[in-house]
């Protein structure tokens, strides 16, 4: 194909990812909440507040500098939906043109052929929608990773330096959106130490160690200065237990997907761990295409003069995968969310595997009223093949964005309506203080608000009042005899968690475990 050609289908592809994000942005229920403190961030940058934007928030900054320029952009007003919307559009802007670099890496691993398909597949399952319509900064990320993954291979197959420069400039951006950044230099080194152990990956000695000192110095100087402002690699407690600088999390910590046993030993935590980080790059992935995948990667074998490019993806697979047990084993989850950089590399070898099936699948003429030439497959059974897998995934994949939390929105409508100032509200998730435009108690100091006589109101979801966390017996005190005041969804769909708002009475508190007014 010509470079024509492939620039039409990238721009007919980024059309087709404008749409899907868009319209999952038109239909998102509620923002995750993830999302607040990206907001939050967002908010101190544009206040121009460098200290507690840049360098004491926990997260990167690199998406919410997104957000900033996104809200001045659009002339947004400074409400809580004219910050969400912008971004929204920040993180689907990313999502678009990250069409481009994933279109190009596939090329590069699999062939023109497989290029195109590799994307729509990306675009049809769930998560891609989900997450990048969000208020994430997975998008962010992944259109940085990606572009510099794509120059990465291309240094590696051809040796020419010209790629190292892009490669380090984007793994440094991918590191100011999220510190997995860090894992594509540190990659290309891996895959430079192991060369000169495989005759067909070796390179020239003095290119060798040029290229390693090029990776070594090059991200020093983009990214150490923050590194030394921040005082690590990153801030976030996940990433503080995944480098053993910080403890694991306690047996009952908010964090993990369920509470520890006290009496687990390490080898089952680890096994644990390692079927966590399958189901989420399961999930990820999804369960049609796996198959496929299995099949490409056969395909790919043996990689012949790709033999360094696939070397180099051979160690992202198992870092990624040893870093998504890691992060299970001290922290006590693994989403999908946090698989993507392995399913965004598994989805274009189903996309080989599948277009290679089906290029050797036949259909005798006979079959269709004509001769008896065996025909492959055409536009026409490509059309029904996509059509049946959009259906396969379409409910799950245009589903509105955190569907089951919608009622959070109509919870912080309530409490911009009926709370008053001076009037405290509680809410651990803070998603209906956000769309309420209310200051108020969250996760981070919910511990206090039981002794706030101010505290009138508290926003708590069903599962809230049942778990087993030590937050969830704080919230249990601190609606104790009170029956909610109002419930949404009022009409809940399947599936849909129940939020209820307690208006507790004027001047409660709780001191040394008495209630007093």
């Amino acid at each position: 194909m010509t470079g024509r050609q492939h620039a039409a289908r990238i721009i007919l592809l980024m059309g087709c990812a404008a749409g899907l994000l868009g319209w999952m942005a038109g239909h998102t229920a509620v923002m995750f909440n993830d999302g607040l403190r990206y907001i939050d961030q967002a908010k101190r940058l544009d206040q121009g507040s460098l200290k507690q934007g840049l360098l004491q928030a926990v997260d990167h900054p690199a998406y919410p500098a997104g957000i900033m320029l996104a809200h001045r952009g659009l002339l947004a007003p400074g409400t809580p939906d004219g910050w969400q919307r912008a971004a929204q559009v920040a993180s689907v802007v990313a999502g678009v043109l990250w069409v481009v670099p994933l279109y190009l890496v596939a090329l590069e691993l699999f062939g023109g052929a497989s290029a195109w398909l590799a994307v729509v597949l990306a675009l049809i399952v769930p998560l891609t929608g989900h997450t990048m319509a969000d208020v994430l900064s997975e998008s962010t990320f992944l259109l940085f990773w990606t572009w510099g993954l794509f120059t990465a291979l291309r240094f590696l197959r051809e040796g020419r330096f010209v790629w190292l420069p892009p490669t380090i400039g984007f793994a440094a951006l991918a590191y100011l959106a999220r510190p997995e950044g860090l894992l594509l230099p540190m990659a290309l080194v891996a895959s430079l130490a192991a060369m000169p152990l495989l005759h067909s990956t070796r390179l020239v000695w003095p290119r060798w160690w040029a290229a390693v000192g090029f990776l070594v110095i090059g991200p020093a100087l983009l990214v150490g200065p923050y590194i030394a402002m921040k005082g690590g690699l990153g801030t976030k407690p996940a990433v503080q237990r995944l480098l053993g600088t910080a403890p694991k999390s306690a047996p009952t910590a908010v964090e993990r997907q369920r509470p520890l046993d006290p009496n687990q030993s390490t080898a089952k935590t680890y096994v644990l761990a390692a079927r966590a980080m399958a189901e989420a790059v399961r999930d990820a992935v999804s369960l049609p295409l796996l198959p496929f995948v299995v099949v490409g990667m056969f395909l790919a074998w043996p990689p012949g003069d790709r033999s360094r490019p696939w070397l180099f993806v051979a160690i992202v697979l198992a870092a990624s995968a040893l870093a998504l047990i890691r992060l299970h084993a001290t922290g006590g989850y693994c989403t999908p969310r946090h698989a993507m950089i392995v399913a965004y590399l598994l989805i274009p070898a189903a996309a080989s595997g599948l277009h290679t099936l089906m290029g050797r699948l036949t259909i005798p003429g006979r079959w269709l009223g004509l001769d008896d030439v065996r025909y492959t497959a055409g536009p026409a059974v490509w059309l029904v093949l996509l059509a049946g897998l959009s259906l396969y995934f379409g409910r799950e994949t245009f589903a509105p964005i955190n569907e089951s939390m919608a009622g959070y929105r109509d919870a912080g409508a309530w409490v911009a309506k009926n709370v008053g100032p001076g009037e405290g509200v509680a809410d651990v998730t803070g998603l209906s203080q956000f769309y309420g435009n209310r200051p108020g108690y969250t996760f981070a100091n919910i511990i206090d608000a039981s002794n706030d006589p101010s505290l009138r109101y508290v926003v708590v979801r069903d599962a809230h009042l049942r778990g087993p966390w030590p937050y969830c017996d704080q919230l249990r005190s601190l609606v104790e005899g009170l029956k909610p005041v109002a419930t949404y969804p009022e009409v809940p769909k399947k599936r849909q968690a129940l939020v209820y708002v307690f208006e507790r009475p004027v001047g409660m508190a709780k001191v040394s475990g008495q209630t007093v007014r």
